[in-house]
């Protein structure tokens, strides 16, 4: 199976925090799991990685910023999010979905997947959500369901 780093991160996400399964506690467990599931053990490698790093962003400094401010993309993020995931990345944090600080750390955990691709909308989404559950520690659950549908509707929601 070849796969790549976001497919084993939507893998890990979907099969235990989705499914309200309980995350081993340990990697190897983990690791075993997905190897056992057809991943190669650099991607899997790679995704612990990438985890890692979300959870040492997890300390964000508050970022103060007017409300009629606009992030600017620097070239690099421009070859990786197209105008819809930034248009939509918009939308999350103008809904209160997103704060700037996890805008920018979901930004920070799409550059550091392990590609120079295009982002496609469905693993934006997943980044968002697992952005977003990474840092729920003050969300309740209906919260966070709210969020995910937001998240992954077809539509975006309108608000009143």
């Amino acid at each position: 199976m070849k796969e790549g780093v976001i497919d084993v991160l939507m893998y890990i996400f979907s099969s235990y925090i989705d499914n309200d399964d309980i995350l081993p506690e340990d990697r190897e467990s983990i690791d075993a799991n997905l190897r056992e599931a057809g991943f190669e053990s650099q991607e899997i490698d790679k995704a612990f990685d990438w985890l890692d790093g979300l959870a040492l962003a997890g300390d964000i400094p508050s970022l103060s910023q007017s409300k009629n401010s606009m992030r600017v993309y620097s070239l690099r993020e421009k070859q990786r999010l197209d105008t819809r995931i930034q248009g939509f990345l918009y939308f999350l944090e103008q809904s209160g979905v997103l704060t700037p600080e996890l805008r920018e750390l979901v930004i920070n955990r799409i550059m550091a997947l392990d590609s120079d691709n295009m982002v496609d909308m469905e693993e934006f989404r997943w980044v968002v959500m697992m952005v977003l559950f990474n840092n729920a520690n003050d969300q309740d659950e209906s919260t966070m369901m709210h969020y995910e549908d937001i998240v992954f509707a077809d539509q975006p929601a309108i608000f009143h």
